[in-house]
């Protein structure tokens, strides 16, 4: 990783952890992070988290086969982030189907949990919306995902 190369997440056993620094424009008037901004930092860890587990989102959109899209979202907060706090995002895959997959999110500001978030995750044909299987490689990473490390 060089300098220039963009931050990246990495899985710790069954976990992928992704760093976020809290910037200004992330804060509302009170100078905590604003509720709808944990949810930008829960899609940039689970994105990353599917990369780097060998999920290619782009090269399964740009062939026609599908795209995932949140179908449900629970979301606790317990306490709130602050600028120029440095997060990480914890992500678990839960379980998934031929079809979707839930994703266990913490966001932690050191040991303690701020936010946390279970997504269900479903796989949708490109044109229309309709749920689809999903490629059958990434049901074989998602295997690997849920076994014991």
């Amino acid at each position: 990783m060089t300098l220039d190369t963009p931050q990246r997440g990495r899985f710790v056993g069954r976990e992928h952890r992704f760093p976020v620094r809290v910037f200004f424009e992330d804060t509302d008037l009170s100078g905590v992070v604003y509720h709808a901004n944990y949810l930008r930092f829960m899609e940039r860890a689970r994105s990353d988290m599917l990369a780097a587990s060998g999920i290619d989102q782009r090269q399964a959109w740009e062939a026609g086969e599908g795209v995932y899209v949140v179908a449900d979202l629970r979301i606790r907060f317990r306490r709130p982030a602050r600028l120029d706090d440095a997060l990480i995002v914890v992500s678990t895959l839960g379980g998934f189907t031929a079809a979707s997959a839930t994703i266990h999110q913490r966001v932690m500001l050191e040991r303690e949990v701020l936010t946390e978030a279970e997504v269900l995750a479903a796989f949708v044909a490109p044109n229309g919306g309709k749920p689809r299987r999903q490629p059958r490689a990434w049901l074989t990473i998602f295997e690997g995902l849920l076994e014991d490390v």
